[in-house]
């Protein structure tokens, strides 16, 4: 038997999970979080993690339950997923997936490369070199170790970047030699439905920016501040989230709010045409795709099984 999956994806602020739980009351379904930051339990504000009242009628899963120390990755995730997935439907329940982010439900639905595990050393002096040479001089030591895997990448992709010389510095093999092997499946026997949901972008960057200052009003300052309490490593992604260096800068008066409120609009904005980029350009089957934000369509639109 085949059980069907429904995915509900798209850039970030276009009202995902309202509809994700509006359909889940309609398939008798679970809703089970596909967003990279949304995992973690020190942001709420700023991921925009639906809240406790919207979740409380229905089942939500792996919503906040990473902390911000660890290093949660696409892996890590659909390893998760793939778990809650199968239990929903050994319980006659409807999995439905809600995020933007794109790698994850790719990575579920295709499969990963079949890499080693790296050591958290590797990542930190990574990041140094980043940080301490720029991207330039990352982009000059690949080319000289393996030039190939940049003819695959976006060159200011700086995580992939980061990737590609981790694998070879911890392996000593090449990580385009690494994508040769035969990916690593985490589900089969499992239908994904994606409903694709990409409006008027100029609108979308509208929600983003009132979006933003919503969040700061709403305690997003405080959120920031109890997370850097923590004294986390920079290279954790929870310390890149959206707004987080933008409200870091402004704590430690290197900023004004209006500039804090200003480039925080824009890096989440940046990351929306991002988003629209990626999307028109994967090679995933869409099952439905709207122009709409997902508030302005009628659920019954949706083509249920």
């Amino acid at each position: 038997m085949i059980n069907t999956v429904y995915v509900i994806a798209g850039p970030t602020a276009t009202g995902k999970s309202d509809l994700s739980i509006s359909l889940a009351k309609k398939l008798k379904g679970v809703v089970i979080n596909s967003d990279s930051m949304q995992v973690y339990k020190n942001l709420e504000i700023l991921t925009a993690r639906p809240s406790y009242n919207e979740m409380k009628n229905i089942d939500h899963h792996l919503f906040g339950f990473v902390d911000g120390n660890e290093r949660y990755n696409v892996e890590r995730w659909c390893n998760d997923a793939s778990q809650v997935i199968k239990k929903t439907s050994a319980n006659n329940l409807t999995p439905i997936l809600v995020g933007g982010t794109g790698l994850y439900i790719n990575t579920l639905i295709n499969g990963l490369i079949d890499l080693p595990s790296i050591p958290e050393s590797f990542k930190i002096e990574s990041e140094k070199i980043l940080q301490k040479f720029g991207k330039d001089f990352l982009i000059n030591q690949i080319k000289n170790i393996d030039p190939d895997s940049l003819k695959h990448i976006n060159l200011n992709d700086t995580v992939r970047l980061r990737r590609i010389w981790e694998v070879f510095e911890t392996t000593g093999k090449k990580f385009s030699e690494w994508k040769r092997n035969k990916n690593k499946k985490f589900i089969t026997n499992y239908k994904f439905k994606i409903l694709l949901f990409l409006p008027n972008r100029e609108k979308n960057y509208q929600n983003v920016n009132s979006r933003f200052i919503k969040m700061m009003k709403g305690g997003a300052v405080e959120e920031v501040k109890k997370l850097l309490e923590l004294n986390l490593h920079e290279s954790l992604p929870v310390m890149r989230a959206h707004g987080v260096p933008e409200i870091k800068k402004y704590l430690a008066n290197e900023s004004s709010l209006d500039e804090c409120i200003s480039k925080g609009q824009q890096v989440t904005r940046n990351y929306v045409k991002r988003q629209h980029t990626w999307w028109n350009s994967s090679n995933l089957e869409i099952f439905q795709k709207f122009d709409k934000f997902p508030s302005e369509i009628d659920l019954n639109s949706i083509k249920i099984d």
